[in-house]
């Protein structure tokens, strides 16, 4: 259990070391209007901190650094966010210089969220995840080709038309219908090709002819690029942290942004809300080091996007968490009326 006097010395630390990004000493901090105590009851009680795994002695310096239980402890008990009560106004300046369409939109904010913070966005659209599929329909439309119809529960509707392989029969086909509406529905559409390969496939194999050359155009089919995707903003600004002196590490995080796949599956799985994750809670080794703040928005008919930012530990989190609380709520609004409108 931490002190007043303790919690007061450790949200300033933080605080200087978000600023400054050098470590902080009990003397510079001695000489602070806001905490009235001498250099040496607050090296004293800076040493405890330590031992009790807030601080962090680092080699370069006599001054301390916060860990990333400090951090933790910061963004849970020491801070709350300034909430902007009239909103930043980005979707609102959107639509009123007459951009309505869904991808200009959530671009745009993407590329205002990261020059009013300084560090990356990505905004993952919100059918990538949460539309499912509700109806699978294939009609022929000659011996040679065919076409597929996939609704969704969202009411999206897509045609995707394709050439029957040798050998399948009309009986085949309706055997595959039967098949991938047993399996498939229900089943979020970034999942479909997992479930062909580890559910649909057997099943094929099991009732089906012609098993390998069906199944290849079955993943052809089903594994097509979907209308949705990831948004990025300021990919480069991580290059403007100090922490980014290292040539590895910034060829990691390049390698990880390249690597689109992975990062949907990071964001899909963000809870409702807002939610932080500093350092080593993060799953994906490429940002062990970096902390990730993701805010949900909503659309409409049931689906929901993420929100997400990158950058160092030493973020600010008083700051970002205000600016994600206020665009989600304002992208909630915006896309709901977006979606109504085109519904």
């Amino acid at each position: 259990m931490l002190t007043d006097r303790q919690l007061m010395i450790l949200q300033v630390i933080i605080d200087d070391f978000i600023e400054s990004a050098k470590p902080v000493g009990s003397r510079a901090l001695s000489k602070k209007d806001t905490l009235p105590y001498s250099a040496a009851t607050i090296r004293n009680e800076m040493a405890d901190l330590e031992e009790s795994g807030f601080l962090e002695k680092t080699h370069t310096s006599s001054g301390r650094v916060p860990s990333e239980k400090g951090y933790r402890y910061y963004v849970d008990h020491l801070i709350g966010p300034e909430i902007y009560q009239h909103g930043l106004g980005i979707i609102e300046r959107l639509t009123n210089n007459g951009i309505y369409e869904f991808e200009q939109i959530v671009q745009t904010a993407a590329e205002a969220l990261s020059k009013l913070t300084n560090y990356t966005s990505i905004i993952l659209g919100p059918e990538m995840f949460e539309a499912t599929v509700k109806q699978i329909q294939v009609l022929a439309l000659s011996d040679q080709s065919a076409v597929a119809i996939l609704v969704t529960n969202t009411g999206h509707v897509e045609h995707r038309s394709f050439t029957l392989p040798k050998g399948v029969s009309s009986s085949d086909l309706e055997k595959l219908v039967n098949i991938l509406n047993d399996r498939l529905h229900g089943i979020p559409l970034y999942r479909i090709p997992e479930v062909i390969q580890n559910e649909v496939a057997s099943l094929m194999m099991k009732y089906m002819n012609g098993l390998d050359s069906s199944l290849n155009w079955i993943r052809t089919l089903f594994t097509q690029e979907q209308a949705v995707k990831l948004y990025f903003g300021g990919k480069a600004n991580i290059l403007m942290q100090p922490e980014f002196n290292d040539v590895d590490r910034i060829r990691s995080f390049y390698s990880l942004m390249e690597r689109e796949d992975e990062i949907v599956n990071l964001l899909k799985n963000s809870n409702q809300g807002i939610k932080v994750s500093i350092g080593h809670e993060n799953e994906v080794e490429e940002i062990k080091d970096l902390s990730l703040i993701t805010a949900s928005y909503h659309i409409g008919g049931g689906q929901m996007g993420t929100i997400a930012l990158i950058g160092p530990t030493r973020m600010e989190y008083k700051k970002v968490l205000s600016l994600m609380e206020s665009i989600s709520r304002e992208m909630t609004g915006a896309m709901g009326k977006w979606y109504s409108d085109k519904s």
